[in-house]
């Protein structure tokens, strides 16, 4: 009788003590790369094996059909974190009452298209899905923009939800900080966990800097600095750099396809980083709103810098030394990013004026 009890207790306990599930949001979600992702999200590799999971799939309508087979391969996969699966095209269904918000979707770079044109286009879905954000997600929503132009549409949607903190905004440079790791891990011949403290600087784009100059490498159990695992200054400060900013375009030139599984990857350890928080005395890189920097980037700006996590709360590693090489590659992409902020804007001035005198001439 005594056993019973104790059983009937311990089945009691266990679903009292169960989760509440949260909601995640994946926009883009019948793309090559959601495809990629949404299976580590469902199966607990991003908010922990023991958090019950509600996903909601956004796209566009004339995805839903695409959509539905994402729901139907989720189903099949039978995972028991995977509470529901709700596949939609309104911003109202897709943002409500959500706990993190993963920004895939963005209008594609197509050929001939110059990147003002891909930055006019996606200013209006962001500032869109900004407003979303601030009309129906939960105020402590935790939001990546992984969309490109990645840093600028996360400005963007964090100007178009005022409700919603500034500092729960990011968006994702963590592909190319992987990428980094995995380039000074191969030329020292160790595995890419034996590499800590890459950062990448600046834009998610050809400009972006990575930076070994405070990077660490674990060599046969002896931690040394990144330049003396290399020892190879001119690999360091050129091929080094062109390998990581133009990896993107090589992957599509082999592939004929953008990034997918390794963008899937660098979303996941983002997300978990900021759920999770980052390992003690190591910081990670990812684009966040850069006001109260201590490294003279300009302040209105989504900038990648290294950062540590604790408490689903980030902060920027301060007062590393910066040497001149390092100073002008920060301060070119931080000039690109100021010409990106400013051009997308002035698309939005334009456009607000044009609404503006659309509703008079109504009138």
């Amino acid at each position: 009788m005594l056993t019973l009890l104790t059983s009937m207790y311990l089945v009691v306990r266990a679903v009292s003590t169960q989760a509440e599930p949260i909601r995640v949001v994946v926009t883009g979600a019948a793309g090559q790369i959601a495809y990629s992702l949404l299976y580590s999200i469902a199966k607990g590799d991003v908010f922990g094996k023991d958090q019950p999971i509600i996903l909601i799939l956004l796209d566009i309508p004339p995805m839903l059909p695409v959509l539905d087979g994402v729901v139907m391969e989720l189903q099949d996969c039978a995972l028991p974190l995977l509470r529901e699966v709700i596949p939609t095209d309104k911003v109202e269904v897709g943002f409500k009452d959500i706990d993190a918000a993963i920004l895939v979707g963005s209008m594609p770079r197509k050929e001939g298209m110059e990147r003002k044109d891909l930055l006019k286009a996606n200013v209006a879905i962001f500032k869109t899905q900004g407003a979303a954000l601030d009309k129906y997600a939960k105020k402590t929503v935790k939001v990546l923009v992984v969309g490109n132009p990645a840093n600028t549409n996360c400005l963007i949607a964090s100007k178009s939800a005022p409700s919603i903190p500034k500092e729960n905004f990011s968006c994702l440079t963590r592909l190319d900080h992987n990428r980094a790791c995995s380039q000074v891990a191969m030329r020292c011949g160790v595995s890419s966990d034996n590499v800590k403290n890459v950062i990448i600087w600046g834009n998610h784009s050809s400009t972006q800097y990575p930076d070994v100059h405070h990077a660490k490498v674990n060599v046969h159990g002896s931690e040394m600095a990144a330049y003396d695992a290399v020892k190879d200054e001119a690999w360091l400060r050129g091929d080094f750099i062109s390998t990581v900013q133009q990896r993107g375009a090589a992957v599509i030139k082999a592939r004929k396809l953008s990034s997918a599984m390794s963008a899937a990857k660098a979303i996941c350890d983002h997300m978990r980083d900021i759920w999770f928080g980052t390992k003690e005395g190591e910081f990670i890189s990812m684009g966040v709103y850069a006001a109260g920097n201590s490294y003279g980037i300009p302040e209105d700006l989504i900038y990648s810098f290294p950062i540590q996590i604790k408490n689903k709360t980030w902060k920027m590693v301060d007062g590393l030394p910066i040497n001149d090489f390092s100073r002008a590659k920060m301060d070119a992409t931080a000039a690109e990013l100021v010409e990106e902020r400013d051009t997308a804007m002035d698309f939005l001035s334009h456009r607000q004026k044009k609404n503006q005198n659309t509703k008079l001439s109504v009138l």
